[in-house]
């Protein structure tokens, strides 16, 4: 399907992807980079980010790739300020790093649980956290009438009863209620 957008249409823009090596997160980078965005993903596994950044290169697209773990604010923080200083700037931070699995509740640990509220929701805090100082107006790379978006990415499962899924439902919930 062809894109309804300019193919330019954030030409000079620069973004991050977490979670951006794999899944929906790889096609939102891709389609950043497709409509002229500079783009770096962000991934807890090298192999995935160096295959995925070699796809995009691949497409003629401008990517890089950065390791670190949203849950961890100096990863956070390094990976920020390496998207910055590789680009010049942030525009657009994309939140898309998750943890699922598919689990029983009575199978489903305490440390599991935990694991994806983390990810999900913690992760999403701490990127934004720590990527305010890049995007907000008049900040490093931004002019004192501009600034940047952040787009954090959930699901539905929240809205319903969704078989084995009780953990990603808690997660999704808590971001949707960090758009506000």
């Amino acid at each position: 399907m062809e894109s309804p957008f300019r193919p330019d249409v954030l030409k000079g823009k620069a973004a991050l992807v977490t979670g951006g090596g794999s899944g929906i997160c790889f096609e939102i980078a891709a389609q950043l980079a497709r409509h002229g965005a500079q783009v770096a993903i962000m991934g807890r596994r090298r192999e995935v980010l160096d295959k995925a950044v070699a796809a995009l290169r691949s497409q003629g697209l401008r990517a890089v790739g950065f390791d670190g773990d949203v849950r961890k604010q100096e990863d956070a923080a390094r990976v920020l300020a390496a998207t910055v200083e590789h680009f010049g700037k942030l525009d657009i931070l994309v939140n898309g790093a998750a943890g699922n699995f598919l689990a029983s509740p009575e199978d489903l640990t305490p440390k599991g649980f935990r694991t994806v509220l983390e990810i999900d929701t913690v992760g999403t805090y701490t990127m934004c956290y720590e990527a305010l100082k890049y995007l907000k107006k008049g900040g490093p790379g931004k002019g004192p009438s501009t600034g940047g978006l952040i787009i954090n990415i959930s699901a539905t499962l929240h809205y319903t009863a969704t078989w084995y899924q009780i953990h990603v439902s808690a997660a999704k919930v808590l971001i949707a209620s960090q758009d506000h």
